[in-house]
């Protein structure tokens, strides 16, 4: 399992770990995700660097609820649920640039689900230019 980050270099994997704030180049070892799990989430939204990095935040949102809970010991607190909506709440501002358009990518996607769809798909990219 691999850990990189070159902030001169505009990789997808990059800009999803600036975007969920995976950069420590001072400490690597606390890094969050490997490179290989960004590239499987890159995989999972079609290559969408803010999907990727909605989904990685929600993943981080959830280990926070579940290790973290809500704890009060002495004068310490920690307040994982909190913590974990942020984490949501940005998530969910990425997508909402994606889904607004304002990324200039398409609103809509084509589901492939059987061969019916697939010629359709393939129709609709040709009528597109593509």
């Amino acid at each position: 399992m691999t850990w990189t980050y070159e902030p001169t270099v505009s990789s997808a994997r990059d800009q999803v770990r600036l975007l969920i704030g995976d950069t420590d180049l001072e400490e690597p070892g606390n890094h969050i995700f490997t490179d290989e799990e960004l590239d499987a989430l890159l995989s999972m939204e079609g290559g969408t660097v803010r999907l990727a990095a909605a989904q990685a935040l929600d993943t981080m949102a959830s280990a926070e609820a579940m290790i973290l809970k809500k704890i009060r010991i002495l004068d310490l607190t920690t307040d994982g649920p909190a913590v974990a909506a942020e984490l949501r709440a940005r998530a969910n501002e990425l997508r909402d640039q994606v889904y607004s358009g304002s990324d200039n990518l398409p609103v809509t996607a084509e589901l492939v689900v059987d061969g019916w769809t697939l010629r359709q798909r393939i129709r609709n990219e040709e009528a597109r230019g593509g």
